[in-house]
């Protein structure tokens, strides 16, 4: 008996020992996969905060809380079960939809550059006006949700392209880590941004000397850091859109641009200071504006529809 309790014991610590190896294979392939898919997660980041612009601030946070819950919905309902399913029966086309959803961010992209070259004429009394619109919120979270499916499908899509050759239950576990991670990432940040002129606001009115010009500071700096996730949510969609549809011509051996553009950065960084930083930056760039020709080609193409027009 005290041996067969030893056996069993020692089965259980193997088991331990290769759930605990399990779980950090989990890690590092959620973590790859998460670096993978930054350039989406940022363009994520920076397009929610304007679906919670213009409410009271006591709306603010709820609002962010139904949204989170819709991504999570999102994904673990609806795209990671797809995604497993695709990746079971039809591998081959992982590339044709990652080609796809960099089709669609370069087009959103490009729609974000013609939007803001365009004046905006809209009164702050009709901005307030829809504000005040009792299904503005219902509105603005429906939104929000159907926009972050489209980004949540891409991010998860660059996620699945990373773990294609683990077994099922990795791809599926990576995936779910994956998923709940850069959700709770995410619209934590966004909650933090919204809230931050408020946090400023309070500390403006109360304390030190020191507390009350780093509330007024915060105050200040806000509607400035806002724009600037506007500006780096944009170069973000552009940049990775660029960067997987030219991946996705490589894969298929049409027209050789990416490696083109790879062999040119390397060539022309090579001699430079901090070569690494440069040739990244080149590549990026090069992509980005790839990207935005991209974008830009398939706005025209549906502003030429009969009876169409692309939202802005």
């Amino acid at each position: 008996m005290p041996s067969g309790l030893f056996a069993l014991l020692d089965d259980i610590a193997t088991i331990a020992k290769v759930a605990a190896a399990s779980i950090d294979d989990i890690g590092a392939a959620a973590s790859k996969a998460g670096v993978k898919a930054a350039g989406v997660v940022v363009d994520d980041t920076a397009v929610t905060p304007r679906y919670v612009t213009g409410f009271t601030p006591d709306r603010e946070l709820p609002i962010i809380w139904r949204i989170t819950k819709g991504s999570l919905r999102n994904k673990l309902l609806f795209i990671v079960p797809a995604l497993l399913l695709l990746s079971a029966v039809a591998q081959w086309a992982i590339t044709p939809l990652l080609m796809l959803g960099g089709a669609y961010l370069c087009f959103e992209g490009a729609e974000k550059v013609l939007h803001s070259l365009q004046k905006h004429d809209a009164s702050l009394a009709e901005d307030a006006a829809v504000v005040a619109d009792q299904d503005h919120e219902e509105a603005m979270v429906k939104g929000a949700v159907r926009t972050d499916f489209i980004l949540s499908a891409e991010i998860m899509v660059i996620a699945l392209n990373e773990v294609l050759d683990e077994h099922f239950a990795m791809r599926a576990a990576t995936l779910a880590v994956v998923a709940v991670a850069i959700t709770i990432a995410v619209y934590g940040v966004v909650g933090l941004i919204v809230k931050m002129d408020d946090i400023g606001l309070h500390m403006a009115k109360e304390g030190s000397s020191v507390r009350r010009a780093i509330g007024r500071g915060l105050v200040t700096f806000m509607p400035k850091l806002l724009s600037a996730l506007a500006l780096i949510g944009t170069a973000a969609m552009l940049w990775v859109g660029g960067q997987i549809f030219l991946h996705g011509l490589d894969e298929y051996r049409i027209g050789n641009i990416g490696h083109g553009l790879h062999d040119f950065a390397h060539s022309l960084a090579g001699g430079l200071p901090g070569s690494g930083v440069w040739e990244w930056l080149i590549n990026a760039g090069g992509a980005g504006v790839f990207g935005l020709l991209i974008g830009s080609a398939i706005v025209g193409m549906l502003h030429m529809l009969p009876g169409k027009k692309a939202a802005h």
